[in-house]
């Protein structure tokens, strides 16, 4: 289609419908379709971001994959398809709206990286990152000679831009899709990770100056190579002028909007947008790409203080779900795998790949061992660093504008680009394994009781864990502010006396999903150790976080020492970081929120997914010590409250087994509360010695879903010694305690769940503390049978848990940590007697031998 005919098509192309029923086609209107085209494509790389996500791709690979799919290399080779869904006028249309989100991105980009970190990584980062661009490029260049012969149409461009941008598509490495890999490998802070992050900032201001020069030189065009210098020296003046007086500016629009605070500061936003269009036009007019200037503005905005966080915060989501999509879609739907013809072509592809991959390996393998990193390390190195992405397209698409790329080379660097994005994380996971495991301490079993003597329920606790252990070190867990007043009000629960103070360290744990947007690598990148959840000092000018607030609080006025922390981590390997702390600050008691919380006063529930729910399941599993699972309905009323304040009864069920005799150790530290009222009801089976009474045994089924069943501890256990253990540890509670807590047994003889629920519901106790049960009593054996909603909390703590049971109280799950309980699976129930073989007989839930 000629450029005129072209013109012509766009002219008459009307922008919205008047709709079916007066007889037009929204597919021939720019507006209709477009919306079609951004649905199709938002469908369908969020699919294959799903599909990837077992082998930890970034979603950049999902987009790119979605885009060629679309395109003529798949869908597209139905040419009627193409026509009614990506007809040749709408491109324009698509790319532009992609290429605004495209610039918006660069600024992200550019805010994301700190040009003071980039001068303080010192001489090795700098080694590192010239060796990984220099040999590459060279490779580069050299792969460019053999692809103008080989490749029909290559040789069109002229020698100078197309060895450029031959240089640059192999020597760069993406940036922003670097550190999501490392983050989520976590290896960001470790020294890889950091020297790695380091040379990629480098090689990034390296590659977008490369990359203004290869622009330049394309430009040039017939004008000759005058033309190409006056673009070179306006975009130097361009860079300076914006670091000399853009920059300043833009630290005192920083001042002005921190100062107005979270509701005063969109004007200042607003301002930097406007700064963002500006740059980008101004970068436009000199003759080098409009991405090039808000990638330069980026790097003005101050990364201190809240405002670079506030414009992320406000840009990052609308970018990268929706218009960076349509940015890799139109990439791959210029993509044309079928243009790739013939042995010699698909030979050059794999030299492209070959040759990108060894240089950029070979070049920063060869540095890293000269700067003392062993070999695995420097390989490790070389190959985060032969990282493509999204900077990889905007040079390939670039050069396709400029016609210095044909449709067949496009389609073999693209290919070339996905192909080592792809490898990065498999290949680094094959060889290297971050060394924090090696020195984590482990960690035994502590009695949370410090002041008692050593109990039946704790012998595994090491010498000193009894009377001379003062200090009780929890690990609190949380999401948002939502969970702290009834957190803050737990621990003061737990921490017993209050004249004298018991010593109470509590590390506080805000665990944060790290996503594809920028904030979440901004933020792991404030990370001081390898792949910990790092301390949160606050600075001078910062605004005060209400979290923070609320435990700066309750610090000083409860005399307990409160450490924050965050943990920035996929949601599959954050119970990695939960554990790492629990060992490294050695905590007796790791505190959870449930995946549900009530909302108000009322009976609304948040649910926060059930890939929440697999986190906590994930601890319970792994957990170095004890874990309790807090299912807040408003536990203290909703509000924090000082030591003086605190007036609640909470009530300790009682069953038997290891997780119960935890549970009431905990309700001997509550019960030294004086503002606290224990009840501790015992649970006597009314059926133990009569006829009716049949052995439970549970025995292990692979028919069942732990997703969907009870499970229950494999360790083969001595029936007569736990019953033994729990006798002995409720004599010793009611010795020690006294009249500090109210004691009672109930026979039951009908239904137990209904016994403990009404407990819940009886408005009586603000908190029902329950053990989870993995080496269950015979009464709780039995109710392995039930249908599980919350099978993580075990039979008892589910019931008081789900909603439909009416439940007020808060409920605490206690497992005790134990590592010989600690495999788990769905069981089936047997009951050895005639009375209940029928209702017993089915194949359910595992096993008290």
């Amino acid at each position: 289609m000629s450029a005129s005919a072209s013109a012509a098509d766009m002219a008459a192309v009307k922008t919205s419908s008047n709709g079916v029923w007066q007889g037009d086609d929204p597919l021939r209107f720019a507006f209709p379709l477009l919306i079609l085209q951004a649905l199709l494509i938002l469908v369908l790389s969020r699919l294959l971001a799903f599909l990837l996500r077992p082998l930890r791709q970034p979603k950049v690979i999902a987009e790119m994959v979605a885009g060629i799919l679309l395109g003529p290399s798949a869908l597209g080779r139905n040419r009627a398809y193409l026509r009614a869904l990506f007809p040749p006028w709408s491109a324009p249309v698509l790319e532009s709206v992609a290429s605004l989100g495209l610039l918006l991105f660069l600024f992200l980009v550019g805010l994301e990286l700190d040009l003071r970190s980039v001068r303080r990584s010192g001489r090795r980062a700098f080694a590192i990152a010239a060796a990984g661009i220099s040999l590459p490029f060279a490779c580069g260049v050299g792969v460019a000679f053999a692809l103008r012969r080989a490749i029909p149409g290559a040789d069109q461009a002229g020698y100078a831009p197309f060895l450029v941008f031959m240089g640059v598509a192999l020597s760069i490495t993406a940036f922003p899709v670097l550190a999501r890999i490392l983050a989520e490998l976590k290896l960001l802070t470790t020294p890889i990770g950091e020297t790695a992050l380091a040379a990629a900032a480098f090689n990034d201001v390296a590659a977008w100056v490369l990359l203004a020069l290869a622009v330049a030189i394309s430009g040039g065009g017939d004008r000759g190579p005058i033309t190409s210098l006056w673009v070179l020296l306006c975009s130097a003046a361009f860079v300076a002028a914006w670091m000399l007086a853009v920059k300043p500016a833009m630290a005192w629009v920083a001042r002005r909007a921190d100062a107005a605070g979270e509701g005063g500061g969109d004007a200042w936003v607003a301002a930097t947008l406007a700064g963002v269009l500006a740059s980008g036009f101004a970068t436009d007019l000199i003759g080098i790409h409009a991405i090039f200037g808000a990638f330069v503005f980026g790097l003005t905005v101050p990364k201190e203080g809240a405002f670079a966080g506030r414009v992320t915060a406000r840009v990052e989501d609308l970018v990268s779900e929706l218009l960076l999509p349509l940015y890799f879609a139109s990439s791959g739907l210029k993509t044309d795998v079928a243009a790739i013809r013939g042995g010699v072509a698909w030979a050059m592809l794999a030299l492209v790949i070959g040759t990108a991959c060894a240089g950029k390996i070979a070049g920063t393998f060869g540095v890293a061992m000269a700067c003392g990193m062993s070999a695995r390390e420097a390989v490790v190195l070389g190959v985060v660093m032969n990282t493509k992405g999204l900077v990889e397209l905007i040079v390939l698409n670039i050069g396709r504008e400029r016609k210095v790329l044909n449709e067949e080379t496009f389609a073999i660097l693209v290919l070339m680009a996905l192909v080592t994005t792809f490898i990065t994380t498999p290949t680094v996971m094959a060889i290297y394994k971050p060394a924090r495991a090696a020195g984590r301490r482990r960690l035994h079993h502590r009695k949370l009781q410090g002041a008692a003597p050593s109990a039946p329920s704790s012998p595994s606790a090491p010498a000193g864990a009894g009377a001379g252990a003062k200090e009780l070190r929890v690990l609190a867990c949380i999401h948002g502010g939502q969970d702290v007043p009834a957190l803050i009000n737990l621990i003061e629960t737990i921490r017993g006396h209050t004249q004298p103070r018991r010593l109470v360290k509590l590390y506080i744990l805000r665990m944060v999903e790290l996503t594809e947007r920028t904030s979440s690598i901004l933020m792991v990148r404030a990370a001081r150790r390898n792949g910990l959840p790092f301390l949160r000092p606050r600075r001078a000018g910062e605004p005060h976080d209400q979290v923070d607030v609320a435990f700066d609080t309750y610090a000083q006025l409860g005399h307990v020492s409160v450490r924050p922390m965050t943990a920035v981590s996929a949601l599959h390997t954050i119970h990695d970081d939960v554990a790492a702390v629990a060992e490294d600050k050695r905590v007796s008691l790791v505190v959870l929120p449930f995946h549900k919380r009530q909302t108000g006063h009322g009976d609304d529930v948040e649910n926060l997914g059930p890939e929440w729910r697999a986190v906590n399941r994930r601890i319970l599993r792994e957990a170095p010590c004890s874990v309790a699972v807090l299912v807040d309905r408003g536990f203290g009323g909703g509000e924090q409250v000082s030591s003086e304040q605190v007036a609640h009864g909470v009530c300790v069920v009682f069953f038997g087994g290891p997780d119960d005799r935890e549970a009431l150790e905990l309700a001997g530290r509550m019960a030294e509360h004086p503002g606290v009222e224990v009840t501790v009801v015992r649970f006597v089976d009314g059926k133990a010695g009569s006829e009716e009474q049949s052995e439970v045994t549970l025995r292990p089924s692979n028919t069942k879903n732990a997703d969907r069943s009870y499970t229950f501890s494999t360790a083969v256990i001595d029936t007569r010694k736990e019953k033994e253990l729990d006798e002995a540890a409720v004599a010793e509670f009611r010795q020690r305690m006294g009249s500090l807590v109210r004691f009672e047994e109930r026979v039951v003889v009908g239904n137990v769940i209904e016994e403990v629920v009404s407990i819940g519901k009886s408005r009586e106790y603000g908190l029902v503390v329950v053990g989870k049960g993995r080496l269950p009593s015979s009464m709780v054996a039995q109710l392995a049978v039930r249908p599980a909603e919350h099978p993580e909390l075990g039979p008892i703590g589910d019931a008081l848990a789900s909603s439909g049971h009416g439940v007020t109280s808060s409920v605490l799950v206690v497992q005790q940590h134990d590592m010989s309980n600690a495999d788990e699976v769905p069981v089936s129930v047997v009951v050895d007697g005639h009375a209940h073989d029928g209702e017993f007989a089915k194949d359910t839930a595992m096993a008290e031998p």
